[in-house]
């Protein structure tokens, strides 16, 4: 071996060694022997270094994973003997190997399993055991191959293909009938022997017989000897959380229905009488937590079976599994009820299944019904935050307690199917009790209050919000509490959650202001003060600017008495914040795009006439536009790198913030309506020159790029006499990515104008095309990927844009671009179909060119297209679909094969019995087709 290369594995070497040992393994993976040599150190125990030995196994795993049948007998023979070699040296060593070395061989020895079992090595597990005995590191080692076996056989996790599967199946047959039973006998020798001696090897059993349990016949283990013997372990403390996954497995097993509600009640009957289900007195919360999964298991185990039982009309044993299951609900409340997130979450599912029973029964009992007011009163103290939660730095712990949360929730929309007004009338009672004395009263007792409003709107659903009609009950009782959560003052609860719970149930119930709507002015004062977005945490703000927007949407017509009182008081809040003045905004720039939005809404929406609104978007708009001008200035002069961007993305807001006003327009407020073209038109006046300057071009020209969008779609033809200019500045010394968002622009107008821009088009036509074609000639690194990806996205973009062209019914500003210039477009169109590996580029190509064929294939199409059509369009439908890259397992390029077919059905009906003579005559022949396949 070379030693030196072996120095690298050290994980403490510096890059050059552990490159070279890299390399060094890649070297041995194809070596012919090289595994020999490493087998050789692993039998004869040559190296002590563990990242030698570790690295051994990686040579030999590799050999037998991908270079096993290459082998000879002798050499196959040689690889089984050193495992055992290393296996027998395992109960000598004065040490035992390290953790990660063990796993290794383990996996080496089940991936030989997996090759050798069926045919020449059917002793595996018979000679393995006769190796290790119970020696206990033997016995350690066995285990760790017993599990690598039970992931190679059956791990989820893996996908498998159907020839792995297959095989997969006839090894756990195989070994169901040759050795399971042995190796069941097995792990019990080893419980029984190890079980007060020696813990880890005793929960490594366990874990073992919870893996198996799954896949052998459950006699083997479900029977008194394993069972007491487990049992047993669930009163040592060391063992007890190994055993309970091991039993939670044993009643996972799938089985009759009947059979499986007898095994549960044998099992909780002795559990039971073992004390644990006394949970006030177990304080080990690791153990309460597998326990409650256990608890889990069985419940919903039952409720499987009751299913079943109903199903087949059973009902005899249904009943007295459904007896069973009203026995474990005191234990599963009181596991729901836990202060513990962990163990309350992992009962969640059999609470939930246990509603969804109850929601199937036509009555419910006084018990049921407790038990239905008892999960209730769990899940409303369980939403509780506790004094821990951090806000203002949410970390894991946080991010654990909003998904058990999440849990929670749906048990609470369970909750409502079963019994919708016992939830309201609950939460009516907690939310008024708490809502009365909010001063004196716990942050986190109003933040739930508030929040079991909140959830009422989706756990009682109804179509388009309308809560505040129909069923009066339900209307009445939310209207009361709507009126309460906005007169009660709670909006001044100092603690954010509190903040932010009231701000997001009044924007959900926005349909409470259309029937009371004195309340508009108190709630829009507290959106607008210290409360929403001049509050002091930065979350609360930024939220609040969001909740705001919609909040004003939402009301449309009832703001109108509000307007003018509601735009003077955000005007502050709009101010584009240069970056020199150091002062820090209250609302970041994304925040204020939906404050920008709001006043277009509130000024586009208002019942002013069109010039009263064209003043308010005048003076919304000219601070933006002088703003502009002097930070464009001088951003012009400025030397510096990161002033310039910080410059250029400040005119980038600016941009932004007006393109986000013209959001409020729609089909019946068009901007002409309003009389605000002239505004727009004089913003696209003020943004345009930003594109010439040759300073952070990438960042400008973006920003300008998405305002011409929305311009077009506001602006309609207005915006016609701005593009030329606006494109030949955006040509200039343009880079892929520059292109590839240029050309959706050009596509949108040429799609939107079609003949309108046809002259701007003929004359931007080449230019651009000499620009695309610039960048993907440029030489790039061999191994650049996002290089070659932004070529790629480039091409694509050049496609969409010929079949923009094409089939706007515009193909004459291609024709008249001189005969030259057009075949060069339609070779680049016949290269995109067959020479690139891409099928969106392909299917895209196909389309352009069946277009081009419906269009000029005719007899008074261009002198010399139909030339072309049997020269190139003919061969390119049949070369790229038997390209080696063309796969039709891809949906892609299925769709690519289906528009190629298409083009040859157009090629056919434009040419007519002249294309099949073509075919069939010149064609075909040309590629060797034979005469009757042809015919």
């Amino acid at each position: 071996m070379d030693e030196q290369a072996l120095l690298g594995l050290n994980p403490n070497a510096d890059a050059d060694f552990r490159q070279r040992a890299l390399a060094y393994f890649e070297q041995l993976k194809i070596s012919q022997d090289a595994w020999q040599v490493c087998a050789e150190a692993l039998a004869q125990s040559i190296y002590s270094d563990d990242h030698i030995k570790f690295f051994c196994f990686q040579v030999l795993e590799h050999q037998v994973k991908f270079k096993y049948s290459e082998l000879t007998e002798v050499q196959q023979q040689l690889i089984r003997e050193t495992l055992i070699t290393w296996l027998q040296a395992q109960m000598l060593n004065p040490q035992p190997e390290k953790t990660f070395i063990r796993n290794k061989a383990a996996q080496v020895f089940a991936l030989l399993f997996v090759t050798e079992y069926l045919t020449k090595w059917p002793k595996f597990f018979f000679d393995i055991l006769s190796v290790v005995d119970l020696n206990p590191r033997g016995v350690d080692m066995y285990l760790r191959i017993l599990m690598a076996v039970d992931a190679e056989l059956v791990d989820r996790d893996v996908v498998h293909t159907s020839e792995e599967a297959r095989r997969n199946t006839l090894l756990k047959d195989t070994m169901r009938e040759q050795c399971i039973p042995s190796l069941v006998e097995s792990w019990y020798q080893i419980l029984q022997n190890y079980q007060y001696n020696n813990s880890e090897l005793t929960c490594q059993c366990l874990e073992v017989v919870g893996a198996y349990v799954s896949w052998i016949d459950l006699s083997l283990i479900a029977n008194e000897r394993f069972i007491n013997m487990l049992l047993g372990h669930m009163s040592v403390e060391v063992l007890r959380e190994e055993a309970c996954d091991c039993l939670f497995e044993i009643v996972n097993k799938g089985m009759d229905p009947i059979d499986k509600t007898k095994l549960v009640e044998s099992l909780c009957q002795v559990l039971q009488s073992a004390g644990l289900f006394s949970i006030d007195q177990e304080d080990d919360v690791d153990f309460l937590a597998r326990f409650s999964k256990l608890v889990n298991g069985m419940g919903q185990a039952l409720i499987a079976s009751w299913t079943k039982l109903i199903k087949n009309g059973d009902m005899k044993s249904a009943q007295d599994t459904l007896q069973a299951i009203e026995a474990k609900v005191a234990l599963m409340l009181q596991l729901l009820i836990h202060e513990d997130d962990d163990i309350s979450s992992n009962i969640i599912g059999f609470c939930y299944d246990y509603l969804h029973i109850l929601k199937q029964l036509s009555a419910l009992s006084d018990q049921q019904k407790a038990n239905v007011e008892a999960i209730m009163l769990a899940v409303m103290k369980k939403l509780t935050y506790d004094e821990e939660y951090n806000f203002e730095n949410e970390g894991e712990d946080e991010a654990m307690f909003v998904e058990y949360r999440k849990q929670l929730k749906l048990l609470l929309d369970r909750l409502a199917q079963v019994s919708p007004e016992l939830l309201l009338a609950s939460v009516r009672r907690v939310f008024n009790t708490t809502l009365q004395n909010w001063q004196t009263t716990r942050f986190m007792e109003v933040e739930v209050a508030i929040r079991l409003l909140y959830m009422l709107a989706e756990a009682l659903p109804v179509s388009h919000g309308a809560h505040f009609s129909g069923d009066v009950t339900k209307a009445t009782a939310l209207q009361d509490m709507m009126r309460t959560l906005v007169t009660s003052g709670v909006s001044a609860y100092q603690h954010t959650s509190v903040t932010l719970e009231f701000f997001e149930t009044v924007v959900r119930y926005e349909k409470f202001f259309a029937v009371e709507p004195q309340h508009i002015p108190t709630v829009l004062m507290a959106f607008l003060d210290h409360r929403g977005l001049r509050h002091t945490s930065p979350k609360v703000r930024s939220r609040t600017a969001y909740l705001f927007s919609r909040f004003v949407k939402s009301l449309n017509k009832q703001m109108n008495p509000f307007i003018e009182d509601v735009l003077n008081r955000i005007q502050d809040l709009m101010e584009l914040s240069p970056p020199e003045n150091g002062y820090q905004a209250l609302l970041s720039s994304d925040d204020q795009l939906f404050i920008y939005e709001t006043a277009g809404v509130l000024i586009v929406n208002s019942e002013y006439s069109a010039e009263r609104k064209q003043v308010l978007m005048r003076n919304l708009l000219t601070p933006l536009m002088e703003k502009f001008k002097v930070l464009l200035q001088k951003l012009m002069m400025a030397q510096d790198e990161d002033r310039q961007m910080a410059l250029a993305d400040c005119l980038n807001h600016a941009v932004g913030f007006a393109s986000r006003t013209s959001k409020a327009f729609s089909n019946k407020q068009t901007v002409k309506q309003c009389g605000c073209s002239e505004v727009y038109l004089d913003c696209l006046q003020t943004f345009l020159p930003a594109l010439s300057c040759p300073l952070q071009k990438e960042v400008l020209r973006s920003g300008v790029r998405t305002f011409l969008h929305r311009m077009i779609i506001c602006l309609e033809e207005e915006v016609l006499p701005f593009i030329p200019s606006a494109s030949e500045h955006m040509l200039k010394d343009c880079e892929a990515k520059d292109l590839q968002e240029f050309i959706p622009l050009i596509n949108q107008i040429t799609a939107k104008f079609k003949t309108q821009v046809s002259p701007f088009l003929q004359q931007m036509f080449m230019p651009l095309l000499h620009a695309i074609f610039e960048v993907l000639l440029l030489p790039a690194e061999e191994n650049d990927q996002s290089a070659a990806l932004e070529k790629q996205m480039l091409r694509r973009s050049y496609f969409a844009f010929l079949q923009t062209v094409t089939g706007s019914g515009m193909s004459e500003v291609i024709a008249n671009q001189g005969a030259e210039n057009v075949e060069r477009v339609l070779f680049t169109v016949i290269q995109g179909a067959v020479d690139y590996p891409d099928p969106i580029a392909q299917k895209t190509c196909f389309i352009i060119l069946s277009k081009l064929v419906e269009l000029w294939g005719g007899k008074d199409g261009p002198v010399g297209f139909a030339d072309f059509v049997y020269k190139h369009i003919v061969p390119a439908c049949f070369l790229a679909p038997l390209k080696q890259t063309f796969d039709l397992a891809d949906a892609q390029t299925v769709l690519a094969l289906s528009e190629c077919a298409v083009t040859l059905k157009t090629i056919h009906l434009k040419r007519g019995p002249e294309c099949i003579q073509y075919l069939q005559q010149e064609y075909l022949p040309s590629l060797q087709v034979a005469p009757e396949i042809i015919q």
